[in-house]
């Protein structure tokens, strides 16, 4: 007869799970936007569209700006927009199973990412992986709103820097409540800055066109290099963790029925993968708009893409109006990205120290950790070796979304060695999964070595592209040779109710944790080792002696 734990009973679903007054603060912060849980039907009351909205606000960043600028001024238009386009393949092809999964069960990548392949403490790697991603992102985007500030108010770029970064704490505080509300609100703004002066320029100044597809660049003849396409690649692809971000918002699309699938899969296609879109059209935008600068300035100022803006603006307005609308679009961008940085960030840090220390310290103080490692590279002028640092990034990134997107496209769906549901929580999982953590090291650190010139000036371009298949080919070949046994420590998690309902969407069916007493959906609890009662996950991952931990299966 089987002594595992095992609970039939069930809390009837209540209509919103809210902290109780004298609850833990960590309890009351977490339940503001589930910061390291399961985000519940409860909670989850925005349409496919606004979520949708709401993740393609975060995209507004000027960096595709600078990053199309810098690869079409080094290797020429046709090598730039060759490179853009490569990338965004990759992207979308990468993204697309990360951002389904996000959306159908309502979680973010890095319980995603737990579960496909990594393990419970072998995803915090990743984690601070992603975490760098948004404080380098951050300060790209503080740099350009300090040049930005600098050009319309005279401030000097340390002040710049400082403001940038102050700006977005009081916006980024209450999660995902108010992001929303920001993001909705400030799009159409953006876009009608954003869109209007290439329009316009196109439309009055054919011959901008011309100089645009004719233009060499500074490394380059004109013509297709397969060199040139691959750094160039190399530098978008350091884009492709974008897709946490998305993932973010993403966790709380409402579940999927037959009534709202259409709705549904357009919103998770659009502001998931389809992000790229968007982005690859920047970058575009960005050497055509750099092109014209270097024709109508001078090339020092191409780059930029205050300048870039302010040269489209004073082709189309009167001058007194040029500087203030380039500023305004610019104050906009980084204020759309940041918060989502930011917000991004402090989940990732919180996620790796809860973990690691089982201590959850309050996703308020890595905000402020996060916006520290930005402001110090914005004061190190990162801005000016921006390819660089993006070409290196991109190696590690590639590495980690790739196996998660082959453990879920090719070990769960087609060798069936992964669970096909996902699994997140403590003493459910293995510590360390060698099928991602192999693959993620093998693929990132012959990737790194080979962009570092270690295997010669020749290979060196391909760095980007090693990381990727050495991902693609080790993941399944890492779960083949484990026969997927380091997936799961223990398969059944002691609750009778099914993980999912009839339609397969995340079970509404609420428990109380006995723990911290708050209301829980199923999939964020499992039984009590110790007691007849089940524990939430964020009391699992603080459970410092691992009272309430169940054991491995036998």
């Amino acid at each position: 007869m089987s002594t595992e734990p095992r609970l039939a009973e069930v809390a009837e679903p209540e209509p919103a799970q809210q902290a109780a007054p004298g609850t833990d603060q960590a309890v009351k912060e977490t339940l503001e936007d589930y910061t390291l849980r399961f985000a519940p039907r409860s909670y989850r009351r925005w349409t496919p569209m606004v979520v949708a909205t709401t993740a393609l606000g975060g995209i507004a960043y000027m960096a595709d700006f600078s990053i199309g600028a810098g690869i079409g001024l080094a290797h020429g238009t046709g090598n730039a927009l060759l490179a853009i386009a490569v990338a965004a393949v990759v992207i979308f092809v990468t993204g697309f199973p990360l951002a389904y999964y996000g959306a159908r069960y309502n979680i973010d990548l890095d319980l995603i990412t737990r579960g496909s392949g990594f393990g419970y403490f072998g995803s915090v790697i990743t984690s601070v992986i992603f975490a760098s991603f948004t404080f380098i992102f951050f300060a790209l985007e503080g740099s350009i709103m300090a040049q930005g500030l600098k050009l319309g108010l005279g401030l000097p770029l340390w002040l710049g820097y400082l403001v940038s970064t102050l700006m977005v704490i009081p916006l980024v505080i209450y999660g995902m409540t108010a992001l929303s509300k920001l993001q909705v609100w400030t799009t159409p703004i953006w876009l009608l800055l954003m869109v209007g002066p290439l329009v316009y320029l196109v439309a009055t100044d054919p011959g901008t066109v011309d100089r645009f597809l004719a233009y060499a660049g500074t490394d380059g003849d004109g013509g297709i290099n397969t060199a040139s396409v691959l750094l160039g690649a190399g530098v978008c692809l350091s884009l492709i963790a974008q897709i946490g971000e998305q993932i973010d918002y993403l966790r709380f699309m409402p579940p999927k029925t037959e009534a709202n699938k259409r709705s549904w899969w357009t919103a998770v296609v659009m502001a998931g993968p389809g992000w790229v879109v968007l982005g690859a059209l920047k970058q575009a935008i960005g050497v055509f708009l750099a092109v014209y600068i270097i024709a109508e300035v001078g090339a020092s100022a191409a780059p930029e893409p205050i300048q870039q803006f302010k040269g489209a603006f004073d082709a189309m307005m009167p001058s007194w109006l040029v500087v203030p609308l380039a500023v305004v679009l610019v104050v906009i961008s980084q204020i759309k990205i940041n918060v989502t940085n930011a917000y991004s960030g402090s989940l990732a840090w919180t996620n790796s120290f809860t973990r690691v220390t089982r201590r959850y310290p309050g996703r308020m103080v890595f905000v402020l950790v996060n916006l520290g490692f930005a402001l110090a590279l914005m004061e190190a002028d990162m801005f000016s070796f921006l390819n660089g640092i993006l070409g290196f990034y991109s190696n590690c990134a590639i590495a980690w979304v790739v196996t998660v997107a082959t453990d879920i496209g090719i070990n769960k769906y087609v060798l069936k060695l992964s669970p096909h549901a996902p699994e997140f929580r403590r003493g459910m999982l293995y510590a360390v999964n060698p099928v991602g953590v192999v693959s993620f090291v093998a693929a990132s650190g012959l990737s790194i070595a080979m962009y570092f010139h270690a295997l010669g000036d020749t290979l060196q371009p391909y760095s980007p592209v090693a990381a990727a298949v050495i991902a693609f080919a080790l993941t399944p070949l890492m779960a083949v040779v484990t026969k997927g046994r380091y997936y799961l420590r223990r398969t059944d998690d002691g609750i009778a109710e099914p993980l999912l309902d009839e339609d397969g969407n995340p079970s509404a069916v609420t428990y109380e944790c006995h723990v911290c007493r708050q209301q829980f959906e199923r999939p964020d609890v499992a039984a009590c080792r110790t007691h007849d009662a089940v524990v939430c996950s964020l009391c699992l991952s603080t459970d410092k002696v691992g009272d309430h931990v169940l054991p491995a299966a036998v």
